[in-house]
């Protein structure tokens, strides 16, 4: 994790006139994504999560990103950098978007995340996850990487229950888990928020040239390969 700080002399926000209503959060957060969601799209990445919480007298907003193929630390200095800029573009022609002083955090999404999208799902495909499932889910004859075709029911269990299963594929329309009766697809209106679970049982997938690597002197403690969580934080 890294994080890397600011101070800009904003003014601070004075008392709200006679009147005026007070700055409201949901309207806020829309201002803040109508500027901050097309940065991160241009930058070949997707906005997962935007907040605005207070600090102490200041607000912190916190943006998390994401993409296919995750998002490194240069990544997160390079889209808090574009950030920062568009704001004060935008604060310097519409007036400010955040009443006060701020700062900025950008990172990419932790383990404890929660899979809820399309394009969650398919970037964590062989990964394990806790997930309550809907009904039955649909027999699948899927090759590996594959959504594979339905092949008709077989009667199991129609109740919601929750299952710890590996991700085998997913596309826009639906998943396909690997389950004790087989891989099994799914849409996901019939499917809870997943979890991804931590094994810590398969250091058998890690290249022996991995491992020699992560003895180096040089290695950097603070910088996970995987699902670290990077922030890069501009107070504003």
């Amino acid at each position: 994790m890294t994080q890397r700080g600011r101070a800009t002399g904003r003014p601070k926000a004075g008392p709200r006139a006679p009147g005026r209503p007070r700055d409201d959060s949901s309207a806020r957060r829309l201002r803040l994504r109508a500027v901050i969601e097309p940065v991160v799209n241009a930058a070949g990445y997707d906005l997962e999560d935007l907040s605005v919480s207070r600090a102490g007298r200041r607000y912190v907003v916190r943006v998390i990103v994401d993409g296919d193929a995750g998002v490194s630390l240069d990544a997160v200095a390079d889209v808090s950098r574009a950030l920062s800029k568009a704001l004060d573009q935008a604060e310097e022609t519409g007036g400010d978007l955040v009443a006060g002083e701020y700062q900025l955090e950008v990172s990419s999404p932790g383990v404890d995340r929660p899979l809820t999208l399309p394009r969650h799902w398919r970037r964590n495909v062989g990964r394990l996850v806790k997930v309550t499932v809907r009904g039955a889910g649909e027999p699948v004859a899927a090759a590996p990487g594959s959504p594979g075709t339905a092949t008709g029911s077989t009667g199991r269990p129609t109740t919601d229950r929750q299952v710890t299963v590996r991700v085998v594929a997913a596309d826009e329309h639906r998943v396909v888990l690997d389950t004790d009766a087989g891989p099994t697809g799914w849409a996901y209106d019939d499917l809870g928020p997943g979890r991804v679970q931590v094994e810590f049982n398969r250091l058998d997938e890690i290249a022996e040239d991995d491992l020699t690597d992560a003895g180096d002197d040089d290695y950097d403690d603070d910088v996970e390969d995987g699902d670290d969580e990077d922030v890069e934080g501009e107070e504003r």
